[in-house]
């Protein structure tokens, strides 16, 4: 953990949360109205290049260059999740980042969105926050070439993302197959630790667990997509791991179904949201979707607000064929994700998610 709240170098008084209504990717419109603003949006010009557009939702757009090579585009950025300027230009960064891995391609540029309310933030924090950003990309090989900056209400920081993959290797959110399994990278609970921070109730060890998940790249999203049995990805992002399982399980036309148990949870969750951190982006996720989720009754009652709950630069969710599952779990271990699990399956059916004890 490179800082805590208490120990930044700027005056006690700037907190980054304060100054925003939401934060990380708890910031996103809810899927139901998101649906709404962007239904018909996809009419019009549609070249046979652009291999993935807005159709299914997918983690970014991609356009086919040549024979060998795709480009992969995306944008992301929002409100601070945390105090810590640094920490919040490296989540957001690594959560733009993310959407290129889960395509399965590799990033090779970036551009800085840069919106801050220049008269009441420090020009040192602004400055923590674009060095916290360019940390990651440099972890990530490669440049922040240009951008743009506003003067804003609110402060927001994020990057547009551009990547390289073989069009044979683009893995998108809606080619899961009847039969397969699901696999989850990184462990869950963003948004109840996000919460818990901003009521002063996450301890230190839950912060550096906190910025430990939410600063760590995806990038074993390369190495999944050169495999044949992986037939879908995308990342766990602000609708939850319920919501965007349920994208998969919509863009295939098929069921999924997770396994409580089985879901990998950050230390200490459940009694944060047992002690009620939940962020109002859950009670929106669960709005929007939860007519097509079936929970068992045998669930805790904490089950609902943790599936809902926004991850802010969360895992990679793979749908693979059942003898490749162990391998994917290996190629996320060897890269440090010693959290990754098998969770769940595809199966014939009603398009829909059946969550299981």
């Amino acid at each position: 953990m490179n800082s805590t709240p208490q120990d930044q170098a700027i005056p006690p008084q700037v907190r980054l949360t304060s100054f925003s209504h939401g934060g990380g990717c708890g910031c996103k419109i809810a899927p139901g109205v998101l649906s709404e603003i962007l239904r018909g949006s996809g009419a019009g010009f549609m070249p046979k290049e652009l291999l993935v557009g807005i159709e299914t939702s997918d983690d970014a757009a991609v356009y086919q260059l040549n024979a060998e090579q795709a480009l992969i585009a995306t944008t992301d950025f929002f409100m601070p999740i945390v105090d810590d300027p640094f920490d919040f230009g490296r989540i957001a960064a690594t959560n733009a980042i993310s959407d290129i891995y889960a395509m399965g391609g590799r990033p090779i540029m970036a551009l800085a969105l840069v919106a801050m309310p220049i008269n009441q933030l420090p020009v040192e924090v602004i400055g923590k926050v674009l060095e916290g950003g360019q940390s990651v990309c440099r972890a990530a090989g490669i440049p922040i070439a240009g951008g743009h900056t506003i003067d804003s209400i609110e402060p927001i920081y994020g990057l547009v993302v551009m990547g390289l993959a073989h069009p044979s290797r683009i893995r998108r959110n809606r080619d899961a197959r009847a039969g397969d399994v699901l696999v989850l990278g990184k462990p869950l609970g963003v948004g109840v630790m996000s919460a818990a921070l901003k009521k002063g109730a996450l301890s230190e060890a839950g912060y550096g667990h906190l910025i430990d998940a939410t600063t760590k790249l995806n990038t074993p999203g390369i190495a999944l997509a050169e495999l044949e049995d992986v037939h879908a990805l995308t990342d766990v992002t602000g609708f939850g791991i319920a919501g965007h399982t349920l994208e998969l399980a919509r863009g295939a036309g098929l069921r999924a179904v997770l396994h409580w148990g089985r879901l990998p949870l950050l230390p200490g969750i459940a009694p944060l949201a047992e002690q009620g951190n939940i962020t109002g982006a859950s009670r929106r996720n669960w709005e929007s979707y939860g007519s097509e989720i079936q929970l068992d009754t045998a669930l805790p009652a904490i089950a609902q607000s943790l599936l809902t709950d926004p991850q802010t630069s969360g895992g990679l969710l793979v749908s693979c064929a059942p003898q490749a599952a162990d391998n994917v779990v290996r190629l996320f271990q060897e890269q440090g994700f010693v959290d990754a699990a098998v969770i769940g399956r595809i199966e014939a059916g009603e398009p829909g998610l059946v969550v299981l004890p």
